[in-house]
């Protein structure tokens, strides 16, 4: 056959409401550009479909990039690191600086207060990104996404607090803590972190010592040999494969429960899953 050619386009601008942004608004777009991929020109959009054309390069992402404005939004892609110089160390101690102010302000205040340092905070900057005139229109409570956030303005808030705060936020941020107050406990823990935890278990102390319930063990047992809390945690933070092959304490004709017709009835048609294999050691009797 002939070879192919596939170009990853970037965004076009479009008149109408038809194309690849015609039906974004102008902050829409007004963001894109700012997040430093603003929209291609159609000459210039087919002058990179001729160029295309003239190699031999199999795939290719003919967009238009804005460098500065790339290189201001944090920490730089992989893809683009030969294109864009990463943040020189000055701007670097700089982020550390800051994060060590907000850190010392924090410190001198109660747990109370410095929620509520943080939550305006935030607010304040998850308004200055949806556009609102001030942070009164942000309820601390509401969900990012019902307060109109997407995957661009997620970014961008990323961004804003990574420069407000000093700290690296992962960009999957908004899903992750998907309220205000959530987020606050995130970047708080991020900000001092033993800290807030110490605080918390001394003044905890006294109201778990009254209580006539306690906890006095935890047991579970769920696939991949996990007998115990401890398994479970090494299990997830170690990435381990839980699937095994069918077991062979259940009383199952192993050997023919597999058939490879999945309309097959009475048998399975793969060899694998996720099975407790010590399920016969659970003692109903001991919870009545």
């Amino acid at each position: 056959g002939l070879p192919g050619l596939s170009l990853a386009w970037g965004p076009w601008e479009q008149t109408g409401t038809g194309g690849m942004t015609g039906t974004l608004s102008d902050a829409e777009l007004e963001r894109l550009a700012s997040s430093g991929v603003p929209p291609l020109a159609v000459e210039q959009g087919l002058a990179l479909f001729d160029a295309a054309l003239s190699t031999e390069d199999a795939a290719l992402v003919p967009v238009r990039l804005d460098l500065p404005a790339l290189r201001g939004q944090g920490e730089v892609p992989p893809l683009l690191r030969s294109l864009i110089r990463g943040r020189s160390r000055r701007a670097a101690v700089a982020g550390s600086a800051t994060a060590t102010g907000l850190r010392d302000r924090l410190a001198v205040l109660d747990r109370v207060e410095r929620r509520e340092v943080l939550v305006d905070l935030v607010r304040g900057q998850v308004a200055l990104v949806l556009g609102h005139a001030d942070a009164t229109a942000v309820h601390p409570t509401r969900a990012f996404r019902d307060l109109g956030f997407d995957s661009l303005t997620s970014v961008e808030l990323r961004n804003r607090l990574n420069g407000v705060t000093g700290l690296r936020l992962p960009a999957t941020m908004v899903f992750d803590y998907p309220t205000v107050e959530v987020l606050v406990d995130f970047i708080l823990d991020e900000l001092l972190g033993t800290e807030v935890e110490a605080e918390v278990v001394q003044r905890g102390t006294a109201a778990v010592a009254d209580d006539p319930i306690v906890i006095v063990g935890m047991a579970c047992r769920y696939p991949g040999g996990v007998a115990s809390p401890e398994d479970l945690w090494r299990l997830v933070t170690e990435g381990t494969d839980a699937v095994s092959a069918f077991p062979v304490n259940r009383g199952w004709d192993v050997e023919n429960l597999y058939h490879p017709d999945p309309d097959h009835v009475g048998t399975s048609y793969t060899r694998s899953g996720g099975f407790l294999h010590e399920a016969g050691e659970f003692d109903p009797g001991f919870f009545g």
